[in-house]
This record gives structure tokens, sequence and C-alpha cells, in this order.
């Protein structure tokens, strides 16, 4: 009976994981648009690509790259010398990443999961970036373990996600970021609205950033676009 579960969850999550490729496929141009021109993203692109620590010749890797909106901040800091790698899952998304990142000949694409990146052990990796990827995952502390563990002692670990703002104003700010997280939310096998997809999303987002602070040696947490984007930048052990 438990292989029989242990089988059912995990075609449960192969399910899972293809409705969510097809769901941000379909919507890669509204995604596109959103990365780009949304007021204050540009300026946190900017602020993460910063906070890698990158000097020109590192390397760095994109967990979840998207169409790509962040790669040319990071080819910025390492230079043409360095390497930047973006990695998604979704082929839609990517190739407008390619199309983005066509000029430079150090940047490169690669369709993989973010929990399973397809990095060979002992990369010599720099920094690893991941904005808006944490809420997706099924186990966001055990996937920035893993990143931790790829950087080594002295690279960097950025993340940046958004959930519900703190400040004063926050009710009507988080109104409005509930009903974003809804739409944007994939189709799952289970029923969509059983729990509050807002409050999932929360929940993972500080065990992810929370897990980043222990395993850093030093911390930069900052908050943007209204208090809804958390920044959480760390120096591992």
């Amino acid at each position: 009976m438990a292989g029989l579960r242990s089988r059912l969850r995990t075609l449960r999550e192969e399910t899972d994981a293809e409705s969510a490729r097809e769901f941000y496929g379909r919507w890669a141009d509204l995604y596109d648009l959103v990365a780009r021109r949304t007021p204050g993203i540009p300026k946190l692109r900017r602020r993460g690509a910063a906070a890698c620590r990158l000097e020109p010749g590192d390397t760095v890797v994109e967990m979840g790259c998207g169409t790509g909106a962040n790669l040319t901040y990071l080819r910025e800091r390492v230079g043409p010398e360095g390497t930047v790698v973006g990695i998604d899952f979704t082929g839609p998304v990517l190739e407008r990443a390619r199309e983005l990142t066509a000029e430079y000949d150090n940047v490169h694409v690669v369709r993989g999961d973010a929990t399973q990146p397809p990095l060979a052990a002992g990369s010599d990796v720099d920094a690893i970036l991941a904005t808006f990827v944490v809420g997706m995952l099924a186990d966001p502390a055990g996937a920035v373990d893993d990143w931790c563990d790829l950087v080594g002692p002295g690279g960097h670990v950025v993340l940046a996600n958004a959930a519900s703002s703190r400040e004063w104003y926050a009710p009507a700010v988080n109104a409005v970021f509930r009903a974003i997280v809804v739409l944007s939310t994939p189709p799952t096998t289970k029923l969509r609205y059983e729990d509050d997809p807002h409050r999932r999303l929360d929940e993972k987002i500080r065990a992810g950033h929370a897990r980043l602070r222990e395993r850093s040696t030093a911390v930069a947490d900052e908050r943007h676009v209204f208090g809804v984007v958390r920044l959480t930048g760390g120096k591992l052990e």
C-alpha cells in the first residue's frame, strides 16, 4: 500500500509539473510583458543581480529564468569573460530568453528543472539567482539547500519572491496580490481552491528564505514593490 501511495504521489507530481509547463507556455506573451514592464520590477531585477556580488569572469546560474528578464543584468555583472546560465522547464518562455540573449555567446539558456539542475557535481558556480521561483516548488527549503551546496562556501545565493505585504497599507495591496496569485496559479489535479493559494505561497516563501538565512554567514534582507517582494541575499558558509 505504501508503494502504491508513493507511485500515485509521483504520478500526481508529474502531472502537475506538465500542467504548469503548459500553463506558463500558453501565457508566455503576457508573462514576458509583466516581467519587463511592471512598475518597480526592472529596478528589482537590477538589485537582484547586484546582490549576487559578481565579479568579471564569474559564473552565475539563474534558476527559473523564464523569458530571460534577468539574464542581461547578470551578463553586465560578469562581463564578456564570464558565464551566465539560465535554466527553466517551459519551452515557449525559453525561446524568448534565447531571442533576448542571442547576441551574447557567453549566455546559455538550458531547459531543465530548478530542483534538479542539469549541472555536473563540482561545477564552478559563483552565484545562483532565483526570482519568483521558490513559491512554485514543492520543497522550497530543500531546493535552497541544494542551491547552497552547488555554490559552496564563499558563493552567493539570492532569492526574490512575492508574498503578502506587512506595510501599513497592506490590506489594499494584499487584496490585489491575492487576485494575482489566483490568476497566475496553474491548475493541478487537486481542487484549485481547497485552500488559499496566497497563504500556501507565503508559507513556501518563508521556508525558502529562512533556510537561506540559516545557511549564510552574511545576509541582506530587503522589501520592494509596496512591501510585496522580498529579496534575500546570502553569502554561504
